[in-house]
């Protein structure tokens, strides 16, 4: 397919046009006009570029891509070594931020909550953009929570435990580094509270609100959004989509 017919049906089904984001969502480095193999991952780093290379891939997909609020402008370094991968093998990148965070369906909340086996999902009120961070319900304890999360996500947790009862009813999420929101979370009847990454002062206002928290990894909450788009990209328009996670710790 071409480009432009590719970043017209990914702008619309992202709702890119209404959500204000800390980078350009859509289209970031221009390459090859017709779009047959795409590769999709977290952030487009060295590694993922270079294996997107290997693969024949015109086209990169992520979720973390570049030119964020604040970043040193200037192309030298990595980021000359990464643009100019991208442009010698004439590979598109395209990044959605914010937009494949919330999407109800492929976003990283949403698939986040399906692998916590969550129902009842809706956002939490007067978080903008609207799904940044989502609530839900469970029937499970805190300790099978974290089991549960572990096993999907295939990586330690760190977790603190409220003095909650030990049936855990209602959780909220948010996917990456959303440890900010606890309190949100908790103000809307959260029992726990889950996200990727923890802050110091996070398990003291876990503990003060009386609300569980768990933090999973900021790239092992948000693998399953850009891979749930390139496998609809895939069905949808016939294109060869190959999912790559460059492992990350963080």
């Amino acid at each position: 397919m071409q480009r432009q017919q590719l970043l017209n049906y990914l702008n619309q089904e992202l709702n890119v046009a209404a959500i204000k984001d800390y980078c350009p969502n859509g289209l970031q480095v221009e390459g090859s006009d017709k779009i047959r193999h795409v590769v999709t991952g977290v952030t487009a780093s060295q590694r993922l570029i270079d294996a997107a290379i290997e693969k024949g891939a015109d086209t990169l997909l992520v979720h973390h891509g570049y030119f964020w609020k604040g970043e040193e402008p200037t192309v030298t370094g990595m980021k000359r070594r990464r643009l100019g991968s991208l442009i010698q093998h004439n590979i598109n990148l395209i990044a959605y931020h914010l937009p494949i965070d919330v999407h109800p369906v492929w976003g990283n909340n949403a698939q986040l909550g399906a692998l916590m086996g969550c129902s009842d999902i809706t956002a939490v009120n007067g978080i903008t953009p609207d799904g940044v961070v989502m609530q839900g319900s469970v029937d499970t304890t805190f300790a099978d929570l974290v089991i549960t999360i572990e096993r999907a996500l295939g990586r330690p947790c760190v977790a603190t435990e409220s003095a909650q009862q030990d049936v855990v009813t209602r959780v909220a999420w948010c996917t990456g580094g959303g440890q900010s929101f606890i309190e949100q979370a908790a103000t809307a009847g959260a029992e726990v509270f889950i996200t990727g990454e923890v802050s110091e002062q996070t398990i003291h206002i876990a503990r003060e609100m009386n609300i569980g928290f768990i933090a999973a990894g900021h790239h092992a909450t948000e693998r399953y959004g850009v891979k749930a788009v390139g496998e609809h990209l895939a069905n949808e328009f016939g294109l060869s989509v190959d999912f790559i996670d460059i492992d990350n710790p963080a």
